[in-house]
């Protein structure tokens, strides 16, 4: 018999009775029933009951023993009576019956409970990761995490990809963050970064002949933490492919996300599913004008409009709107559908949380109701609108009688902003949020660039290096700042239940319309020699027309756990203040350390 386990804690079946076993693992719970005690044996596979009756070899050293203590027992397996089977549990028709037990490792006194998984601070949840990793639920987020990037890579390969390996100790580069700095002991004075992403480098890849790279990347990002964000470092599905359009990037990446999502939609039983057809193709500025963000959430449908043509009309007397618009402001409408019986309390608590979350100054709102068969509305607003431009308000929101408006106005970006909370808010509020699905679109369309409003200038408004629509010819007939506003990238986001999931583009791959946007940006050849001199360099020698896109894997992983944080998918993360409370990092380092580095550490400014 093996030294530890014939079986795992969560392999024992009915057609295993009678056999003698040896099974290792935690003892997750022990409990005393008439002298007789029954303890839970957990290991990585599951759960099987284990019974001592009185008198049995290692009764007594199992009935002092702490929770969590590593155990070794032999006995035999036995039936449970019909009215003890539990059928929650894979061994519930079985428990075994010890006749020997060898205590491995006894634990100390727990510092949090592993059984029962209630809430805990998280500072001590940290410091004990490899605790709280014990645990039922974080346990299985981090297998399904194994599991989805297994299937993963098995897609990937499947779509006809090959996975290569770039370097993690590269050139500093400004992506947009702060670069993680690794001092070089052999070239004084001098530093690598850790990746922002394999961007160069997958480029590089395609100009040097390989079609089709992936990588599960890890990329190093000097950022504060979100829910969603891990402060630091995250992986990705890192892509890139030669000879594609757009349309060749999504027929590639859709089935890889949705076969992922359709495999592990019913992940514990939760009964998702992914809507069949291809994934909706939204342009970016009607996602804004729809929905207010570029990540909309389809599950919520509710579908926002633009007023500002109807609240400027003569038979509008509301002066604060018509001002907004006359001063090159926005007023959209958001409808909050079905709220005949909504009470007051609902219109004013959405009104003060604008006001006090969002730095808003209100939400105005009106109720649409019909009175002598005619459509009317009330509200604080209501009375500014004559029943003519009541009825063009119902007709562009697409509302009845028994419906409401919320109204969002101010600067485009303000209004926006606070458009697109407002109906994720109303949408969850009233209920409407669509269950068990996940709703998957690409953003496309998006501006090449954007008025930098301090420098008072046009500026790239996200990846500089995406190919404009139209190339060469386009950038060079923008000759003034609305038409270079105008311009379009053939860049795209994947989007999912709200989360934005990726970004990525078709590159720019040749140097002339590189330089060109750049200098639409106020960039000199100088500077993007200097910079990205090693990629533009490389495009000079034949470059074939490539695009690629690189899905987080921490978000793929939240959406299908259902984690609200990204810490709840990640196995040893940091807290919110970027420190590893386990590992103690950051952390000092010795001076002998610092002399070798050639670095000398400045007085710190005292707060």
């Amino acid at each position: 018999m093996h030294a530890y386990r014939t079986h795992t804690c969560g392999e024992l079946r009915k057609t295993d009775v009678g056999e003698t076993v040896k099974l290792s693992g935690w003892l997750h719970r022990r409990r005393d029933h008439g002298g007789v005690l029954f303890l839970d044996l957990r290991d990585h596979h599951g759960l099987t009951q284990i019974v001592f009756n009185p008198g049995a070899s290692g009764f007594e050293t199992v009935d002092h023993l702490r929770a969590e203590s590593v155990l070794t027992i032999e006995g035999k397996v036995v039936a449970r009576d019909e009215s003890l089977v539990n059928a929650n549990l894979d061994t519930g028709e079985i428990e075994v019956v010890a006749s020997a037990v060898e205590v491995q490792s006894e634990a100390a006194e727990l510092p949090l409970p592993v059984f029962g998984e209630p809430d805990y601070p998280e500072d001590i949840r940290l410091r004990h990761r490899y605790l709280d990793l014990r645990r039922e639920t974080l346990h299985a987020n981090m297998v399904l995490r194994s599991n989805v990037i297994t299937s993963i890579r098995r897609r990937m390969v499947e779509q006809g990809f090959t996975e290569y390996q770039t370097p993690i100790l590269t050139a500093s580069s400004p992506e947009g963050a702060r670069d993680f700095l690794v001092p070089s002991r052999l070239h004084p004075g001098e530093f690598y970064a850790l990746p922002q992403a394999p961007q160069q480098f997958k480029q590089l890849l395609m100009v040097s002949g390989f079609d089709r790279y992936f990588q599960i990347a890890p990329c190093f990002r000097d950022e504060d933490a979100r829910a969603d964000r891990s402060p630091g470092e995250f992986y990705q599905l890192d892509i890139e492919m030669s000879f594609v359009t757009q349309e060749d990037v999504f027929q590639a990446i859709e089935p890889v996300m949705r076969g992922v999502f359709v495999e592990f939609a019913d992940w514990k039983n939760k009964g998702r599913v992914v809507p069949e057809g291809p994934f909706p193709r939204i342009p970016y500025a009607e996602a804004m004008l729809k929905y207010g963000t570029d990540k909309p959430d389809l599950r919520i449908p509710i579908a926002c409009c633009d007023v500002s043509d109807i609240v400027t009309r003569e038979d509008v007397t509301l002066g604060v709107f018509r001002k907004i618009v006359e001063g090159g402001g926005i007023v959209r409408a958001i409808p909050a559908p079905s709220t005949a019986d909504q009470p007051r309390s609902f219109f004013d608590k959405m009104d003060n949380w604008a006001k006090k979350e969002m730095q808003a100054p209100g939400l105005g709102y009106m109720r649409f109701v019909e009175e002598d068969g005619a459509l009317t509305a009330t509200g604080p607003i209501a009375k500014f609108f004559e029943p003519s431009a009541l009825q063009a308000l119902a007709e562009r929101a697409g509302i009845a009688a028994g419906d409401a408006l919320f109204f969002a106005a101010g600067k485009t970006s303000d209004a926006e902003r606070l458009q697109g909370a407002a109906r994720n808010r109303i949408g969850h509020e009233l209920d409407l949020v669509e269950p068990g699905v996940f709703r998957f679109c690409w953003i496309v369309d998006f501006p090449m660039f954007e008025w930098d409003e301090d420098a008072k200038k046009v500026d790239f408004s996200h990846n500089p290096f995406s190919m404009p629509q139209g190339g060469l010819e386009a950038l060079e007939a923008a000759d003034t700042e609305e038409k270079q506003l105008a311009l379009r990238a053939f860049q795209y986001d994947i989007v999912c239940n709200g989360i934005e999931l990726s970004s990525g583009a078709i590159r720019n791959h040749r140097p002339d319309v590189m330089l060109k946007a750049f200098a639409i940006a106020g960039y000199g050849p100088e500077v993007v020699e200097a910079e990205f001199g090693g990629m533009l360099n490389a495009f000079r020698y034949g470059a074939p027309p490539h695009g690629g896109i690189a899905p987080g894997v921490d978000r793929i992983v939240m959406l299908l756990a259902d984690a609200e944080n990204i810490r709840d998918v990640t196995l040893f993360p940091m807290n919110q203040q970027a420190r590893d409370l386990m590992m103690q990092a950051p952390s000092p380092v010795r001076d002998e350390q610092l002399r070798e580095l050639n670095i000398r550490l400045a007085p710190q400014k005292k707060p």
